[in-house]
């Protein structure tokens, strides 16, 4: 009888030990780097733990991970611009959550955070700055349009917890309507640039022909300056003399008439 009970006693204390080994385990846990522990207590958030090898008490605390890295959330959304245009966009924020509110987001709004507070937030945000800008504007001042969301982001988000690091839009789409009369207006203002081209070739060219016209104007007046008596006769005599040099020496063989001569003035 005696040889039975101890066989018996010997599992019965085994079990104990490996279940008070299993405790002594589950007291310990590890927190990674570029997270926070929340530690609850029957349900109730308790502390909030750094990384590294840490305790909690067993069966009575559990733990949530929470991670504080950078990370990145996608949100379409849809506003109307000041003159009623209707604009659709892609946002894409890039937040991480303040390690020492980890305790407070979690027991104020869970781990949904991103649904229930980043994303509201995002559309809110850009809905309220789209109203401030034409649909023209939002296009052509993109860079402003963006630094207003971020501003109101960061505003709006820092009670949660959540810090934004960048912001980015990413697209935009406007109704047909508004793309056709895009469209129309951009060709209206290359055919006038081009029409303002052709207008200031054509006018380079006429100041380019009275320009030629005044210098071809000016040369003969001053053509006209310099002739003189003396310098007729000049011409007439170097006329005279070029005619001498391609005379051969033969007369004329006519028949009747009189002998043609040149005649040579003399120089006085």
């Amino acid at each position: 009888m005696d040889g039975q009970k101890i066989p018996g006693k010997v599992f019965f204390i085994g079990i104990a030990g490996i279940a008070i080994l299993l405790l002594i385990i589950s007291t310990y846990f590890g927190v990674d780097a570029g997270e926070r522990g929340v530690v609850l207590r029957f349900g109730e958030v308790n502390r909030v733990v750094e990384p590294g090898p840490n305790f909690k008490i067993p069966l009575a605390e559990d733990v949530v991970y929470m991670s504080v890295r950078v990370q990145k959330t996608t949100t379409k959304t849809e506003a109307a611009s000041r003159d009623l245009q209707v604009v659709q966009t892609t946002m894409v924020l890039n937040y991480n959550l303040e390690p020492s509110k980890a305790g407070s987001m979690y027991s104020n709004i869970g781990l949904n955070y991103n649904e229930r507070v980043i994303d509201p937030a995002v559309k809110e945000s850009f809905k309220a700055a789209a109203a401030r800008y034409t649909a023209e504007e939002l296009i052509s001042k993109r860079e402003a349009l963006k630094t207003e969301v971020r501003n109101y982001l960061r505003d709006r988000l820092k009670g949660f917890g959540v810090i934004v690091v960048e912001l980015s839009i990413t697209d935009f789409e406007f109704s047909q309507e508004f793309n056709k009369a895009i469209e129309s207006k951009q060709t209206a203002e290359q055919n006038a640039l081009r029409a303002k081209r052709d207008l200031d070739r054509i006018r380079v060219e006429a100041e380019q022909k009275i320009a030629s016209a005044r210098a071809e104007a000016e040369a003969l007046r001053l053509q006209r300056q310099v002739i003189s008596p003396e310098l007729i006769q000049l011409r007439q005599i170097e006329a005279q003399i070029k005619a001498i040099e391609k005379w051969d020496g033969k007369l004329p063989n006519v028949t009747g008439g009189t002998v043609p001569f040149i005649q040579v003035d003399k120089q006085k």
